[in-house]
């Protein structure tokens, strides 16, 4: 599948999306947003795909929005034959999809994360980040709020007063205190990230897909509902799962 902002491996039931502006830092734009979302959709419906690893090319994993193409689509521009900045899937539809994505997706930070390259992992499952990674939700520096229903998954990440500090002050953190708010799960050395996130993702593949897509959604839904309501579900699925394997 041909991509111009993204590259998509599949090997050993294994998909790498690989965003892909190096020049750049990886900064997004709206072609990229729309190719994203096109390689997950894809990713979805592919049987051999059993985990999927989202990482960038290069020295950033995303520096952020591509200011120049913001500054044309504020400027009234319309910088392509997609749809403008902010009315894109990517921003409206993306993050559910992520979050309802049934196979485990591992982000993968080779780099710096910045805006938009932070509010796109949260959805992930899993947060490696290299040492030498920095994140940030600089936003407000920009005059803008940050999106991807972030306001909704940074609080439940980080706890609300965390929040409240990453977004207002606009600070550009380290990885290693990324890993002890958990907004990262995890950080390794860098030349180890790739070989990490692939040894995670292998360790996946090995378990019945349709389990790992029972326990995500068995999670997201205990996250959001009562504790007898959240024990119900588990065994509604659990007896599902039962029911699937006689």
């Amino acid at each position: 599948m041909g991509y111009q902002n993204v590259l998509l491996e599949v090997a050993d039931g294994i998909a790498t999306v690989t965003l892909h502006r190096p020049e750049k830092l990886n900064a997004y734009t709206t072609e990229m947003g729309d190719e994203v979302v096109d390689a997950f959709r894809a990713l979805r419906e592919d049987a051999a795909v059993r985990a999927v690893i989202l990482t960038g090319a290069g020295r950033a994993f995303c520096a952020g929005v591509d200011l120049e193409h913001l500054k044309a689509h504020q400027a009234g521009a319309q910088t392509g034959a997609g749809p403008r900045l902010g009315e894109e899937d990517f921003l409206r539809k993306f993050p559910l999809e992520l979050l309802a994505f049934p196979k485990p997706v591992i982000a993968a930070l080779n780099g710096a994360a910045i805006g938009v390259g932070v509010t796109m992992i949260l959805p992930c499952d899993v947060r490696l980040a290299a040492a030498s990674a920095k994140l940030g939700l600089t936003f407000a520096k920009l005059g803008i709020l940050p999106g991807l229903g972030s306001t909704h998954l940074l609080p439940r990440l980080v706890g609300r007063a965390r929040a409240m500090e990453l977004v207002l002050t606009a600070r550009v953190i380290p990885a290693a205190e990324a890993a002890a708010i958990g907004l990262v799960s995890r950080v390794v050395e860098d030349a180890a990230l790739p070989g990490e996130a692939r040894a995670l993702a292998a360790e996946l593949a090995q378990i019945r897909p349709e389990v790992l897509a029972a326990a995500k959604a068995a999670l997201l839904y205990g996250e959001e509902h009562g504790m007898a309501e959240a024990m119900a579900n588990e065994q509604r699925a659990s007896a599902e799962l039962r029911a699937g394997r006689s």
